[in-house]
């Protein structure tokens, strides 16, 4: 027993309750392996988050005709160019997440890590080209990284829309996660 009436057991959890721990090991990000064609990193990524069901041969496929597509209709700018504009146009710098705070959910704003603002941003693009209405996938593919390379498009909509959800949230920044 200490002097104060604790015990030593109960200072230590104290001290380590302190110390954050993870609950397991960190998972290793996997490699990803440049795309054969333009040697892209982005666009490997960009061929995974389109697939569906394991088809990669099949996103591939998509991919390069929608960046056939774009070289035919975008005049003095390499496709590569032309896509990676786009994903970077439709990168979010902020997001809301929800917290929950005396019986009150609020939305509160916060920075979007460099990793996930790829992913959102390749997502975006991806369900906007699917809800267009060209007749084929690469050809919608093709239309809205071109829409979305001039600001503008289905996956920049979604972006200003969560970009104004954080700035109408912008009272509840102090509660930081």
């Amino acid at each position: 027993m200490l002097p104060n009436g604790h015990s030593r057991e109960s200072s230590q959890l104290n001290r380590l309750k302190e110390i954050e721990m993870p609950r397991r090991r960190e998972v290793p990000k996997r490699d990803v392996l440049p795309d054969p064609k333009f040697g892209s990193v982005e666009l490997t990524k960009f061929m995974n988050v389109l697939m569906v069901d394991g088809k990669k041969s099949v996103a591939e496929r998509i991919v390069y005709g929608a960046l056939e597509q774009i070289a035919k209709k975008v005049q003095g700018k390499e496709a590569i160019e032309v896509f990676n504009e786009a994903i970077d146009n439709a990168k979010p710098i902020v997001e809301v997440k929800s917290r929950r705070v005396g019986g009150a959910n609020y939305q509160v704003p916060v920075e979007v890590r460099p990793s996930r603002r790829l992913a959102l941003a390749m997502r975006w693009v991806r369900d906007a080209a699917r809800k267009r209405g060209e007749k084929s996938m690469d050809l919608r593919l093709a239309g809205e990284l071109i829409d979305a390379a001039e600001g503008r498009g289905g996956a920049m909509k979604k972006r200003e829309e969560v970009h104004r959800m954080a700035e109408a949230n912008k009272a509840f920044s102090h509660f930081r996660f």
